[in-house]
């Protein structure tokens, strides 16, 4: 088929579900599998997740053996339908509202097999469509989507990933931190419909969208990724892990080689972007508890542009390590932090931060300019820690108690 919606070039689904399902095998991944609701039928959709999940005789799980694979798939995660209120069909919220209702009907769990099954839910700022959606066939769904993507312009400028002063840096990050209100706005609307928070708020596209790098496919989304990004990166996972309790799904929208990856590839060879560092960085607060935290902060920026100097959030692991992570949004100026840990002494700590020029990114000739390294500049005192915080870096304390 013509990829119409991006690239307009021929995609021959080479790389179709049972590679897609290798892939997330081989690195050791849950696969987040979308189905077609926009220009696809029940029977396709129901008879895909046949093909994937069914452990016994029926004519999908024959072709799916004929095709290799004996065994079924786990698939937990399932999305029915993707960007409806768009390019998924321009549909309104009640239209896709029911079309929600028919088509996750037939979409079954075979076995011990259990979809999560998720809806989606709004572009950025559309109230009514997470309203409406969840008013309607909220006891059919497991989690609604949100996609909230960052820019430094508008949509026909997106500004350039790696040619940006220092106003493009303050815009773009107080940019990010419009996620902090959308997700407290969505997940009001959402407690109306579920008070006891059964359903996820899946915020699973999100990231930076600069300008194509020149000479690309502009349908190919191609794009570089500095410092900027990284610390777009951390304010956004810390805004997540503070809304722990309703966001329980967030990707980031793509991995390799399209909009703000974590890996960028040139034939045969590959680089970690910063965004990489801060995700390898933030790991530790998956599958940990949340903490309360706060910090005293004052504004920095421009006159169009002004966001707080810095944003945290911490969480303790199932080993009782205490987790912080914490960014400093000033381009040119470092901070003083005395921290204080309630009801807590501090006995060890291991600490590493990414820190650079705001526009410094990784290229194939040069692939670790920006990297991760070991921080030692604190104090531990009676009530916590004291350390300098250095502008335009990510920070994370591994704490134990």
């Amino acid at each position: 088929m013509i990829n119409t919606h991006w690239g307009g070039v021929l995609e021959d689904n080479s790389f179709g579900t049972h590679e897609f399902l290798e892939l997330c095998d081989q690195i050791g991944c849950q696969p987040y599998i979308n189905g077609n609701l926009g220009s696809g039928t029940v029977q396709e959709m129901s008879e895909w997740i046949e093909y994937m999940t069914f452990d016994g005789v029926s004519p999908m799980a024959d072709l799916r053996e004929k095709n290799g694979r004996k065994e079924p798939w786990k698939i937990k995660f399932f999305g029915v339908g993707n960007e409806n209120w768009g390019c998924g069909g321009n549909m309104t919220p009640e239209y896709y509202a029911n079309e929600y209702r028919r088509y996750q009907t037939y979409c079954r769990n075979y076995g011990d097999n259990r979809l999560f099954k998720i809806a989606c839910g709004p572009n950025d700022h559309n109230y009514e469509w997470c309203d409406t959606v969840m008013r309607m066939a909220s006891p059919y769904m497991d989690a609604l989507s949100l996609h909230y993507y960052t820019i430094e312009k508008n949509w026909e400028d997106k500004g350039s990933a790696t040619v940006f002063d220092e106003k493009g840096w303050y815009i773009t990050l107080k940019k990010a931190l419009y996620m902090e209100e959308l997700v407290t706005r969505h997940s009001k609307i959402m407690d109306k419909y579920d008070p006891d928070k059964r359903i996820a708020l899946a915020v699973d596209e999100w990231g930076c969208w600069f300008n194509v790098e020149p000479g690309t496919n502009p349908g190919f989304l191609y794009q570089q990724n500095t410092m900027r990004d990284a610390l777009v990166a951390g304010i956004t996972l810390n805004i997540f892990n503070k809304h722990s309790d309703r966001v329980r799904i967030a990707n980031i929208a793509q991995l390799i080689n399209v909009l703000q990856s974590v890996i960028l590839t040139e034939g045969d060879k590959m680089l970690l972007t910063p965004t990489y560092h801060v995700f390898n960085m933030y790991k530790c607060h998956q599958d940990a508890t949340l903490v309360d935290s706060y910090i005293d902060t004052e504004e920095v920026g421009q006159e169009e542009a002004k966001v707080p100097n810095l944003y945290e959030s911490a969480s303790v692991d199932e080993d009782g390590r205490l987790h912080i992570t914490l960014n400093n949004l000033s381009v040119s100026q470092s901070y003083s932090i005395n921290s204080i840990l309630v009801d807590r002494k501090v006995t060890g700590v291991k600490a590493e931060i990414l820190t650079n020029k705001m526009d410094a990114y990784n290229t194939f000739e040069n692939p670790d300019h920006v990297h991760t390294e070991e921080f030692t500049e604190f104090e531990i005192t009676d009530n916590g820690l004291d350390f300098v915080i250095p502008p335009c870096s990510v920070l994370h304390f591994e704490i134990n108690l």
